[in-house]
């Protein structure tokens, strides 16, 4: 990544520390699931201690399922090797302000182990390792995440005492666009708009969607690091703000049988001058955009658990839903998976599988490593779909977590790609997922069942 200025210099940090403007400085990291977790300092103590030596975290943290249960199966964490720690490292180019909670500072963390080598099934270094290797071909990503959510009007706490059931959205009906629906929670988009600037995050626009009570709150792109630390702060921050605002929102990916929350993924490519190098001649693509949009359809299938990681995830893959269900590209085409879009400096593309609970870092190391491969090997892109991809014969995308699973366990380029440890450590977490779904009395099950079976 290259040298920039953080949201908020140390200096300024040690400033506001004296003035006792701020007297708490959050360190986390984005886990397996994409979560902040990690710790919160009395701010003169991280000055004093932290911010040159770090701190230390239980090592089960990357070894746990979404309701933190310890599991089987992780060479990294098990009870056999201890449970023992990792280090974190402060960051500091992430180093920001966090406006929604009084005196409080924010800085992201590698992590490392004892002897000083990364933990390389973390995600934000599976993240930096794929930067790396394209910096190795002169390019950098630019990266723009677009986030959906689902707005209630019942708090957390309600939303789980009621099991989740007969919530009520904030709006009645589809808003797509609509101005007035959107103003219905302007109090709340407006909260979560202006802290996240405050907090060194460039907003875009707000909009209402399809599904009832669902918005959509876009920031401007950047450098694909940056982005997705961005990406994972945004998240724990409107849900944050959400809740001190009295209502909930959820990220996941189906919430309903009506539309689900997507995350499209815009992605281009810069040379050492800040050049595009997806922009062709005469508004069309380079031979480099060719080759890495070529790579992304041999990869699509491979890295499908990296861009949709939970059961729910492919609940979304419905046709006629706006999202996808066919390995195909179009030029603008909304039925595709991988739409390419923009033109000149803004050309890039757009893959469009994740749903609002991807992990951003995995995510983006997916759409890096796939189109490198399609760079190095030189692969030469097909004709692009011109019409509903949904009723053409394309190969599908996966349909389960299990078949995304195994598709991704045999795969020779995520092998090649990530290396087998992390192959292996993202294999298990799908795994322990299904096992956990596997054993579970569902509702569906109980209402189809309970009195007419």
């Amino acid at each position: 990544m290259a040298d920039r200025t953080p949201p908020l210099e140390v200096e300024e940090l040690r400033l506001l520390v004296e003035s006792g403007e701020i007297d708490t400085v959050v360190l986390a990291f984005p886990d397996m699931q994409g979560r902040l977790q990690g710790k919160r300092f009395a701010a003169r103590f991280f000055l004093d201690e932290v911010l040159e030596h770090g701190t230390e975290g239980c090592n089960y943290l990357l070894a746990v399922d979404t309701d933190m249960n310890t599991v089987d199966g992780y060479a990294m964490s098990s009870w056999e090797r201890g449970y023992g720690d990792f280090a974190m490292h402060p960051d500091l180019t992430t180093l920001r302000r966090v406006p929604w909670n009084d005196g409080t500072a924010m800085v992201i963390a590698d992590l490392a182990w004892e002897d000083g080598s990364p933990v390389v099934a973390a995600p934000r270094q599976i993240l930096r390792r794929q930067l790396e290797r394209l910096a190795e071909h002169g390019l950098t990503a630019h990266v723009g995440t677009e986030l959906e959510f689902i707005v209630f009007k019942d708090t957390y706490e309600q939303a789980w005492d009621r099991n989740y059931r007969d919530l009520t959205p904030a709006n009645q009906y589809n808003i797509d666009y609509s101005v007035l629906g959107t103003g219905r929670i302007e109090p709340l988009l407006r909260r979560i708009r202006n802290e996240m600037a405050a907090a060194g995050l460039t907003v875009e626009s707000a909009k209402g969607e399809c599904n009832p009570g669902q918005h959509e709150i876009v920031f401007r792109y950047d450098e694909a690091l940056v982005t997705c630390d961005q990406h994972a702060v945004y998240k724990t921050g409107a849900k944050e703000i959400a809740a001190q605002e009295g209502v909930a929102l959820t990220f996941m990916a189906k919430f309903n049988e009506r539309e689900g929350n997507s995350c499209h993924i815009h992605l281009s490519l810069q040379d050492a001058d800040g050049r595009n190098v997806m922009a062709g001649e005469a508004g069309g693509m380079s031979p480099v955009m060719r080759h890495f949009v070529a790579g992304q359809l041999a990869a699509l299938r491979d890295f499908s658990l990296l861009y949709a990681p939970n059961i729910n995830s492919y609940k979304r893959f419905q046709p006629g839903s706006f999202a996808p269900t066919a390995v195909a590209w179009g030029h603008d085409n909304r039925t595709c998976s991988l739409r390419v879009v923009g033109h000149g400096r803004s050309t890039r593309f757009e893959n469009r599988l994740p749903g609002g609970d991807v992990n951003p870092h995995l995510a983006v190391a997916g759409l890096i490593a796939a189109g490198l491969h399609g760079i190095e090997q030189k692969l030469e892109l097909p004709e692009p779909c011109e019409g509903n991809a949904y009723t053409t014969a394309y190969d599908h995308v996966p349909t389960t977590l299990r078949e995304a699973a195994e598709l991704w366990e045999q795969s020779d380029l995520a092998k090649a790609a990530f290396g087998d440890d992390v192959v292996a450590h993202y294999g298990n977490m799908a795994r322990v997922e299904l096992e956990a779904f596997d054993a579970a009395v569902t509702d569906w099950e109980l209402r189809r069942s309970f009195e007419r079976l």
